[in-house]
């Protein structure tokens, strides 16, 4: 096991680094110059100048690249552009507000995914299993911002029931993480039902039927656990999504998280903070797969982390 997480986590450094090259050339490929946007419109020549310099504009990407890896091989992410702060200072302050967020979001996910799914594949065929699949079709298929401006509309201009967007109490946290929550929910549920069906048909499930179990101990003992696999994947899968789509769900709701930091920076030609945050999300994901794979070993024995991958 040790091994296996050992390996995994080297294996991760190639890709963190063609995350840091890939963003770091699409950021600056964006149109405009980025030293005018930064010294403002009403900038004179001369200072405009003194910014590109001051930021390396003026050298090529392989230098700008270097100076970049270089500092953050030592740690250093930089300072932000725009506010002069350490972009580590930046994104500390923001990311505890999109985990908080994005584990709301999983939460209700789960509950509502796993129970939804579980029901169906017991009454297949019935009228709330009809529902619940139609519901989890336009959960799929629904934009996750055009389902936040919706809750908005409803819970807060029409009722009055819930903040329209900020941060503050545990009311305003409620319509971001149903937002984000029943996107995944609905993925979670259609994966449930799947994988529950294909379980129940095993012979293992009809020979603990004819012992005389009752019911509800096989389908949550028995089929249960072993429908987990493939739902789990999903899970760990959604979550690392969760903390890279809740871009759009934090400026909608005006969350002050990474999402909305990336956005804001992404306006100001904040070259920094945009490159700590991707590579930020990206470990955090990395880290969220490998804890998937090391769950699978307590839901089926049968795989091994020898010396071979998880099949």
């Amino acid at each position: 096991m040790y091994g296996y997480v050992i390996r995994r986590l080297l294996l991760a450094v190639p890709v963190l680094i063609g995350v840091s090259i890939l963003v770091f050339a699409i950021i600056r490929f964006i149109p405009g110059d980025p030293a005018r946007a930064i010294a403002g419109v009403h900038a004179s020549t001369e200072y405009i100048e003194q910014v590109r310099k001051e930021l390396l504009l003026d050298e090529g990407l392989h230098v700008q690249y270097y100076v970049y890896i270089t500092n953050l091989l030592q740690g250093d992410l930089g300072r932000s552009t725009f506010t002069g702060r350490p972009v580590t200072v930046e994104l500390f302050n923001r990311f505890p507000n999109t985990i908080v967020l994005s584990a709301s979001a999983m939460l209700i996910a789960t509950i509502v995914g796993l129970s939804a799914g579980i029901i169906s594949a017991t009454r297949r065929y019935s009228l709330f299993d009809n529902a619940s699949m139609l519901g989890a079709l336009v959960g799929v298929a629904a934009p996750v911002f055009w389902l936040g401006v919706m809750f908005q509309i409803l819970f807060s201009v029409n009722l009055g029931w819930l903040p329209s967007g900020g941060m503050g109490t545990w009311k305003h946290l409620i319509l971001p993480a149903l937002t984000l929550g029943l996107a995944t929910a609905a993925l979670i549920a259609r994966i449930t039902r799947s994988s529950m069906l294909e379980v129940l048909r095993q012979d293992y499930i009809t020979t603990a039927r004819s012992k005389g179990l009752v019911e509800r101990v096989v389908i949550y003992k028995h089929a249960f656990k072993n429908a987990l696999i493939p739902v789990v994947t999903v899970m760990g899968l959604q979550f690392g999504t969760l903390l890279g789509g809740a871009v759009l769900v934090e400026t909608v709701f005006s969350w002050p998280g990474i999402g909305r930091l990336m956005v804001d920076s992404i306006l100001a030609r904040d070259y920094p903070v945009v490159q700590g945050a991707v590579l930020l999300l990206a470990v955090f994901f990395v880290l969220i797969n490998l804890v998937v794979d090391v769950i699978y070993a307590f839901l089926d024995p049968r795989i091994s982390y020898g010396s071979r991958e998880v099949d």
